[in-house]
């Protein structure tokens, strides 16, 4: 599978999501991209020419793209709020799932771990579900080997 993320701008059950990638959605990756902008406008034009440049980007007119509501199953989440961008990823640290916000720069300059907490700001999103359009094929992130028998490319 991809590793998923959503943007945002905002924080919590307002924010407004403006599209997600179904790969290479880690931190470390997506700096090439500028998505770690200093503005409100250069982040969403960061966002919005990840999304246009990718096959496995979703913008907003087409829709939700994942199966769950909301992005507490998706692998990163990304938000810009109060001057710069936070992140949050979907781990599991001592058989438990959990997520905090982190200084999306400082992990993806390695400066700072995701597991350092950047404030205490609850981790919420809106429900996507009324803009749900499942996605199937490369913006769905599935990854699904071929079997035995299969031509080979």
């Amino acid at each position: 599978m991809g590793t998923r993320a959503d943007f945002y701008v905002g924080r919590g059950e307002s924010a407004e999501w403006i599209g997600s990638i179904a790969m290479d959605g880690n931190p470390r990756f997506l700096l090439r991209y500028g998505v770690f902008a200093a503005s409100i406008e250069q982040y969403r034009q960061a966002v919005a020419d990840l999304i246009r440049g990718k096959d496995h980007g979703t913008s907003t007119a087409q829709g939700w793209p994942w199966p769950w509501d909301n992005s507490c199953e998706t692998e990163y989440a990304y938000a810009f709020d109060c001057g710069k961008v936070y992140g949050t990823a979907h781990t599991q640290v001592y058989d438990a799932w959990r997520r905090h916000w982190f200084d999306a720069l400082a992990v993806a300059t390695l400066q700072q771990s995701e597991d350092q907490p950047a404030d205490d700001k609850a981790v919420v999103f809106p429900n996507m579900s009324a803009c749900q359009s499942v996605a199937y094929g490369m913006r769905s992130g599935l990854l699904i080997p071929l079997g035995a028998g299969a031509p080979a490319c």
